[in-house]
């Protein structure tokens, strides 16, 4: 013994070093620990396209209750996956059907991992990048004459052109199908990813509108 009287720490010190159940957590580790799905971890996804990743926002949310829905050019600023949710509603059987349209997204996730091993969000934003024309036509009257101009697609377009050929290539493979929609998402989004316009619809409707615009140079 040393001789020397150590001091007991008291129940206010110890009462301080506790944290507050009742205390809301921050908001960083939220974000650190938040995952979409509660399966998905969003924080290192990789970027190939630089002129898109402004645009592509990927955030553990895929419900924000519509909170930019009134503000001008604030959609890029929500989570690409709520995007991909919103366009698949864009039909006339599936209008306001979110809670499908959530569902067969994250069934499909799941089949993607299942299939690549991968981060299904990842396959996403690659497949994004990947379906996103460069550019498009459009048309210009000459004295009443209608004359095809290229001309290159602005980056926050690019994005949602991306978007609505993925959309529609599952809308046109469950058509008149047995194949779940999940399923088909999960195809498509592969494919894309892969670069493969033989077999991915929004590859190939992104290659077509191209060699139109290579057309009209």
């Amino acid at each position: 013994m040393s001789g020397e009287e150590t001091e007991a720490p008291s129940d206010a010190d110890v009462a301080a070093d506790e944290p507050d159940p009742d205390a809301p957590a921050s908001s960083e580790a939220a974000n650190e620990n938040a995952q979409l799905f509660g399966v998905w971890d969003v924080t290192e996804i990789a970027y190939e396209d630089p002129s898109t990743k402004r645009y592509m926002t990927v955030t553990p949310i895929a419900h924000t209750m519509g909170r930019h829905a009134s503000k001008q050019f604030k959609k890029s600023e929500i989570s690409l996956v709520e995007r991909l949710i919103n366009r698949l509603m864009q039909t006339d059987e599936n209008t306001g059907k979110k809670q499908q349209a959530t569902r067969i997204v994250r069934d499909a996730f799941d089949i993607i991992h299942e299939r690549t091993e991968e981060n299904p969000v990842q396959i996403l934003v690659t497949a994004v990048e990947s379906a996103a024309p460069r550019e498009e036509t459009v048309r210009l009257k000459y004295g009443g004459i209608s004359v095809p101009k290229a001309v290159d697609v602005a980056p926050q377009r690019r994005v949602d052109q991306a978007l609505l050929f993925i959309s529609d290539g599952v809308a046109n493979a469950t058509y008149k199908s047995t194949t779940a929609a999940a399923e088909a998402l999960a195809n498509e989004l592969i494919t894309a990813a892969d670069y493969d316009p033989e077999r991915s619809y929004s590859i190939s409707q992104k290659e077509e509108r191209e060699r139109v615009a290579a057309a009209a140079r």
